[in-house]
């Protein structure tokens, strides 16, 4: 069996490296005509997500370029503390969370593909399949084709061939925020290392956590109608922010911020897979960021994909046998990202969350026992 894999971020070489593991050639073809070195803000990779790469071997790499942060101590923009949480839940060898660089991630993970002798090929953007008897021809912008016995798209919330495979399917769905993020040099900003800094503010959400090296790893969400992009940001954050009780003011009129990004998480679809084609990672299931799980759950697809590939009779058999055990837990964690979204809204549904739901999820985020869903969920090949 040979594998045609579209897209080289994250899912991608994942993808590739479990179904080597598995016994199953792959090649990948990037739409975009270099390599992401450099693309992004940061990251949450969840214990789980770690426990995934594990599976590949490939875990040691991704923490050495990351740093751990396994808690999380929520203020209101007044200043309050309103209780803390666990960014996840330690695995049995005390491997926890941690935060890292989507540069650095999508780096580590490329090249580990490249390292086991899988081929990258860039500038290629897919704009059409067809199945031929036992095959699929996947056709490019460039003129070329490729063929394979499956198709794997692996391309992010904005796939194209999602919406070729089902072109009435639900669109991407904007989540009412813009976010930023950055690092940065912060003199006395208070924080430890390992510990995320949650601040829910009247007009926006900040987190923040402080490096070893005294660097300032910080996100914000600001609640903006869509495509109401200003020519300069820094105004509209600064604005956003004037009026909490703390220093993310200060920090946004010098930093860096980069573009800001519309958030979008996606409705469930009909279904992850037509013929010899199947969507994996954001492709399928794209959620917020809010809850750190997006390439988490991209590795564990990765490795659950490869395995029933490898053990069903046909493809159709593995597609279904996938779908059917990863379709529950992805829409799961896509509604209690949304959910955690919706509280950074300052509107009404923010302050009701704050209010009256934050205590109640910090009890719960205090009980293990209630996050064993989410991070404790182990997959083999």
């Amino acid at each position: 069996m040979k594998a045609l894999i579209t897209g080289c971020g994250i899912a991608g070489p994942a993808m590739a490296m479990a179904l080597r593991e598995a016994g199953i050639e792959a090649e990948i073809f990037e739409a975009y005509g270099k390599g992401a070195e450099g693309v992004g803000a940061f990251l949450n990779l969840a214990s789980n997500g770690l426990d995934a790469l594990r599976v590949l071997g490939a875990h040691r790499t991704v923490m050495a370029a990351g740093i751990p942060t396994p808690r999380m101590v929520m203020w209101s923009g007044t200043g309050k503390r309103l209780g803390e949480a666990a960014n996840g839940l330690a695995l049995d060898d005390g491997t926890v969370s941690h935060t890292i660089l989507r540069s650095d991630l999508y780096r580590v993970v490329r090249d580990e593909a490249v390292a086991r002798g899988i081929t990258i090929s860039y500038g290629k953007r897919l704009v059409t399949f067809e199945e031929t008897g036992d095959r699929v021809v996947a056709g490019f912008e460039d003129g070329t084709r490729a063929e394979g016995d499956v198709l794997i798209c692996a391309e992010g919330v904005h796939s194209r061939t999602r919406a070729l495979l089902d072109p009435r399917g639900p669109r991407p769905r904007y989540s009412g925020l813009y976010g930023f993020g950055g690092i940065t040099k912060v003199p006395g900003l208070p924080g430890e290392p390992g510990t995320y800094h949650m601040i829910f503010g009247k007009k926006a959400f900040f987190g923040y956590t402080v490096a070893a090296s005294g660097e300032t790893w910080w996100f914000a969400n600001l609640p903006r109608r869509l495509g109401d992009e200003p020519a300069d940001w820094r105004p509209a954050l600064v604005e956003a922010f004037a009026g909490d009780h703390n220093a993310t003011a200060d920090l946004l009129r010098t930093a860096d911020l980069g573009s800001g990004l519309p958030v979008y998480d996606l409705p469930p679809l009909a279904g992850w897979h037509r013929g010899r084609v199947v969507l994996i990672g954001d492709a399928a299931h794209a959620t917020s960021p809010s809850a750190g799980q997006g390439a988490s759950l991209a590795v564990e697809d990765a490795v659950v994909l490869a395995r029933c590939l490898r053990d069903e009779p046909g493809h159709q058999q593995a597609f279904a046998r996938y779908e059917a055990e990863r379709r529950g837990r992805a829409e799961r964690v896509v509604a209690y990202s949304r959910r955690i979204s919706n509280s950074k809204a300052p509107g009404p549904v923010g302050r009701v969350f704050r209010d009256l739901v934050m205590p109640a999820f910090l009890r719960r985020a205090a009980d293990q026992k209630s996050l064993g869903w989410l991070y404790r969920h182990h997959v083999t090949l």
